[in-house]
């Protein structure tokens, strides 16, 4: 069984600044850090090589710095890592993003299961995970919370809707995102980190995904730019003290108000 993860570099959102002026999150003040959603990947296909003896493959695309994200991974147990890096793939939205990973991937050649984060904290699209899947013509499952069975032919999937949960059954191959709820990461030990700083981390350029088409990659292959960004004010609850005769009486009538006595 062969499994990819796809992994991103993002930064600390707890302590990223945001230039209002020009609308760019300014990358460089804050550590960088993998997607935390993407360590929820990670640690299901670790859980699955334990299980079923998987190889375990991870593929990340950004700069130089982003081998921090694949030597991490090959700490938690993946077997290979793939950096995409290349000025060419700059900029890329997630449409040049999901084309340059489906390019990547199809270089890979054959695999059974594409695990990602639902989205990443950075971008807070969920969009490039089913759209590898849509360019590699394999179905996808999205926001999946938990695996409650996972064999060499199928897996058993709970996947939140806006109505509920449902649980799937899925063979292969298929992408999966996961959500936060999918499982517990666990930290990689000392020795491992000592072993993944030894590891090699292999590095792609835009002219090694063969066959790709230079024009759908990076900022000539991304029709979406985002004009600014915005941070809203930060909401602080509201009170009222009730005091003196009749208190009661316009409790009563404020939580009716709001619907808050029905039924």
């Amino acid at each position: 069984m062969h499994i990819i993860v796809l992994a991103k570099q993002v930064p600390d959102i707890e302590k990223v600044q945001f230039i209002k002026e020009k609308g760019w999150v300014d990358r460089k003040s804050a550590d960088a850090e993998i997607n935390p959603f993407d360590l929820n990947a990670l640690e299901a296909a670790q859980q699955m090589k334990e299980k079923l003896g998987a190889k375990v493959t991870v593929i990340s695309m950004g700069p130089a710095s982003a081998e921090a994200v694949l030597r991490e991974s090959i700490a938690r147990d993946a077997d290979r890592g793939i950096l995409l890096t290349d000025e060419k793939l700059a900029g890329a939205d997630t449409l040049a993003t999901s084309y340059a990973l489906a390019a990547a991937i199809k270089k890979v050649g054959s695999f059974d299961l594409i695990l990602c984060g639902e989205k990443t904290v950075d971008g807070d699209t969920g969009q490039v995970g089913p759209s590898v899947a849509e360019r590699l013509g394999i179905p996808h499952l999205s926001f999946v919370s938990e695996l409650t069975e996972v064999t060499a032919d199928k897996v058993v999937a709970v996947v939140e809707t806006a109505s509920g949960s449902l649980k799937v059954e899925a063979g292969f191959p298929l992408l999966i995102a996961g959500t936060k709820e999918l499982n517990t990461p666990r930290l990689p030990t000392l020795k491992d980190k000592l072993r993944a700083r030894k590891a090699e981390v292999e590095k792609w350029s835009a002219a090694d995904l063969a066959g790709a088409d230079a024009s759908k990659l990076g900022c000539s292959g991304s029709p979406t730019w985002v004009e600014r960004i915005s941070v809203p004010p930060e909401k602080k609850r509201k009170g009222e003290v009730l005091k003196g005769e009749g208190s009661a009486a316009r409790l009563m009538a404020a939580l009716d108000k709001d619907g808050l006595l029905k039924g």
